[in-house]
């Protein structure tokens, strides 16, 4: 499908990972606005300069009124991982409804959900019905991180009946690019000598994909919505395990990649992406391809 242009955009959680280089691409064809809290600076000045309007909110609160209620699409980022129930509760589902309920005439709403919403199934491929469950419990850091995914998706539901607001969840695996992500992370661990954990049901695998393709599948996850909700895993066509992936970046830069093999991290995460594919078609960036262009932004001294 043809890139958005010419459209007024929400994009909440914009100071994140993901959604930061997502407003930007967008900000280039088309009049975006981002929504977080903003208590970093530089990350404000870094979307304002790509011509992004900032727009201040509080989720928890419900505080979104100064966000444009006419956009005509919204792309629901944020998320909250406080390791507060209540107040992860709030903002992450609780938040979804008050963006519904502000933006209820908007043409399409995504809500970026996650795969750590599926119930642990070692290497079994796991399509949108599968069972849901705490996927990412066994990891203390994020203990509220699954289940207020899975009570955001319930909002969502909800939210789009309610407001007859045509919306797609998109449960999305691996992503990253050129400013980092998961990926990076390991690589990271692996230039200071740390072992990276593994699940003991080696491979690990997931979908890592690059920002570039989240941004090339929106137009075709804003058509697919409806006010039934369309579901859908998103992520790179080719499953990699961790163990793969940063076998090639020990390649690329010549560090040593030392694997701590666990049940105390979360297992495989792998993906039956055939709905996806109907609707946006494959991903078009190669996972090697796009974790060489990761290392020539975050290390360029590190390539031959």
């Amino acid at each position: 499908m043809a890139p958005l242009t010419d459209a007024k955009i929400v994009v909440t959680g914009a100071t994140g990972q993901v959604a930061e280089p997502v407003a930007k691409i967008l900000a280039r064809h088309n009049d975006v606005y981002a929504a977080a809290r903003f208590q970093d600076d530089e990350a404000r000045e870094r979307l304002e300069a790509a011509g992004v309007t900032c727009v201040k909110i509080d989720l928890a609160a419900g505080d979104v009124a100064a966000l444009p209620a006419d956009a005509d699409y919204v792309l629901n980022f944020a998320v909250a991982k406080n390791g507060d129930w209540p107040l992860d509760l709030d903002a992450n589902a609780g938040g979804v409804l008050s963006l519904m309920e502000h933006h209820q005439s908007a043409r399409a709403f995504l809500h970026c959900s996650s795969t750590a919403v599926y119930r642990p199934a070692g290497h079994q491929e796991l399509a949108e019905s599968a069972a849901l469950g705490d996927n990412h419990g066994v990891w203390s850091f994020l203990e509220t991180y699954s289940i207020c995914k899975i009570a955001a998706e319930a909002a969502a539901r909800w939210g789009a009946r309610r407001f007859a607001l045509p919306t797609t969840i998109a449960r999305l695996s691996v992503p990253y690019g050129d400013n980092g992500g998961w990926p990076a992370i390991h690589l990271e661990m692996m230039l200071g000598g740390a072992p990276i954990d593994v699940h003991t049901n080696t491979p690990s695998v997931y979908h890592p994909i690059h920002v570039d393709d989240i941004v090339h599948t929106l137009p075709a996850l804003f058509a697919a919505a409806t006010p039934e909700v369309t579901t859908v895993n998103w992520g790179g066509s080719d499953p990699v395990s961790i163990e793969e992936w940063c076998a090639y970046l020990a390649e690329l830069t010549g560090a040593t990649a030392e694997f701590n093999p666990t049940e105390a991290t979360i297992e495989s995460v792998a993906l039956d992406l055939t709905r996806m594919h109907e609707i946006t078609g494959r991903t078009t960036v190669h996972w090697q391809d796009g974790m060489r262009r990761m290392v020539e932004a975050l290390h360029p001294e590190l390539l031959a």
